[in-house]
C-alpha cells in the first residue's frame, strides 16, 4: 500500500496541508471548496472604509472603488486626544511622527464625499476619536468634571459633522466608534446628543459599537441601524478553509440574528477585515501588536471574507456592511508601516474575491 501513487499523493498532500494550517485537510480528506454565491450582496451595503489624510487627494480612488462593486464609502473624518485629558484636537496633526493627517484633512474627506457622490456611490460620515497610548473603547476620566468637558467638546465635534452630513446630503451618520466605556456609563448623554443631531441631520443614524460589548449599548431604540464592527475570533490556524470559517460563524450569527429580532432594526457591520497574514480570522488584536512577526497570506484574508459573505448575505437582517478599509492614494497610506500585511485589499487575491462577491 505505501508504494502505491495515490497513497504517496496523498501523504504528501497531508504534509502540505499541515505547513498551511488547513485543519480540514488530511491524507485521508480533501480540503472542502465553497464557491461564491452569486448575487448575495446585491441588495447590500458593499461598503469600503477610505481613509483621506490631505486634499488634494492623488489618483481616483473612488473610481477604483466603483470597479470591484464598492456602492458605499465611509469616509472618516478623525480627532485625536491624550489620555484623561477632555480636549479634543481635530485641526493639529496626528500625534503619531510622519502621519498626514492635519489641517488638511477635514477637506479630505469633504472632497472624499463629493467624488463618491460623483461616481453614484453612496457615502456613511463616520466621525473617529483615537489616542495613542491607549484604545478608545478604554477612554474615561478621573473626575466629573472632565467628562463634562469632554461631553461638550465631543458634542461640538459630531455636530458639525452632522451639519455636514445634511448640507452635503450624506446618506449616514454614524455617531461614535467603539467608545465602549463612554457609552456604557454615560447613557443619558447619548440619548441627548442624539436628539441634538436629530434637529440638524435628517438622515439615518448608526453607531459602531465593537463586536465584544454591542449588546452593552443601551440606545439602539433611537437609531435606525444596529452598527458593530465585526472583528470575531473565529478560529486559530494559518489559513483555515472557508467551509470551516462558515461553520465558525454560526453561534455570532445566530447571536446577531436574534438581537436584531429584539430590536426589530437592522444590523451593519460599520467595520469588517482582515489582516493579509497567518491567522487573521482568530484575535485580530493579538496580530495587530506583532506586526513585525506576522507572516504575509493573502489567501487567508480571501478565505475569510468569502466566508464573512457567504454566511451573512442572505439574511434579511443584515444590512450588509464595510470592509476596513482603502487608502485614498500613497500619501493617505503613509503611517502604515506594512501595507502588504495591512488590513487594505488593494494589490491582493481579497480584490479578486471581493469582485466575484459585490460584482
Amino acid at each position: 500500500m505505501k508504494n502505491n501513487p495515490l497513497f504517496r499523493f496523498l501523504k504528501k498532500l497531508g504534509y502540505l496541508c499541515s505547513i498551511l494550517g488547513l485543519s480540514s485537510c488530511t491524507a485521508d480528506k480533501l480540503p472542502c471548496e465553497v464557491p461564491v454565491t452569486e448575487g448575495l450582496m446585491r441588495d447590500k451595503m458593499r461598503g469600503m472604509s477610505v481613509v483621506a489624510a490631505a486634499s488634494p487627494i492623488g489618483g481616483t480612488p473612488i473610481k477604483n472603488l466603483n470597479n470591484i462593486g464598492v456602492n458605499w464609502v465611509a469616509a472618516l473624518p478623525y480627532a485625536y486626544y491624550v489620555v484623561n485629558n477632555p480636549r479634543i484636537d481635530s485641526v493639529s496633526v496626528c500625534p503619531l511622527p510622519d502621519c498626514p493627517h492635519g489641517p488638511s484633512t477635514k477637506y479630505a474627506v469633504l472632497e472624499l464625499i463629493q467624488k463618491s457622490k460623483q461616481e453614484g456611490i453612496k457615502v456613511m460620515l463616520k466621525p473617529q476619536l483615537w489616542a495613542e497610548a491607549e484604545w478608545i473603547g478604554d477612554m474615561a476620566f478621573d473626575t466629573e468634571s472632565k467628562w463634562d468637558q469632554f461631553e461638550a467638546n465631543y458634542t461640538d465635534f459630531v455636530l458639525e459633522w452632522a451639519q455636514i452630513a445634511e448640507d452635503m446630503n450624506v446618506e449616514l451618520l454614524c455617531i461614535g466608534t467603539e467608545i465602549a466605556k463612554f457609552v456604557v456609563h454615560r447613557p443619558n448623554y447619548w440619548r441627548g446628543l442624539i436628539t441634538k443631531i436629530r434637529q440638524i441631520y435628517n438622515g439615518p443614524l448608526t453607531y459602531a459599537a465593537n463586536w465584544d460589548d454591542y449588546q452593552e449599548v443601551s440606545f439602539w431604540d433611537e437609531l435606525d441601524y444596529i452598527g458593530v464592527d465585526a472583528y470575531f475570533p473565529l478560529m486559530p490556524g494559518q489559513t483555515p478553509p472557508v467551509c470551516e470559517l462558515i461553520t465558525a460563524w454560526e453561534p455570532y450569527e445566530q447571536e446577531l440574528s436574534a438581537y436584531a429580532g429584539q430590536y426589530n432594526k437592522p444590523i451593519l457591520f460599520t467595520e469588517f477585515g482582515y489582516l493579509s497574514v497567518d491567522g487573521c480570522a482568530y484575535n485580530t488584536w493579538e496580530l495587530e501588536a506583532k506586526m513585525s512577526a506576522n507572516k504575509i497570506n493573502e489567501q487567508a484574508q480571501a478565505n475569510a471574507v468569502h466566508a464573512l459573505v457567504e454566511v451573512f448575505g442572505t439574511k434579511a437582517w443584515w444590512a450588509g456592511g464595510f470592509q476596513w478599509k482603502w487608502y485614498a492614494d500613497d500619501l493617505s497610506a503613509t503611517c502604515e508601516n506594512d501595507l502588504a500585511k495591512d488590513y487594505t485589499p488593494e494589490g491582493k487575491m481579497a480584490i479578486d474575491m471581493l469582485k466575484e462577491l459585490y460584482l
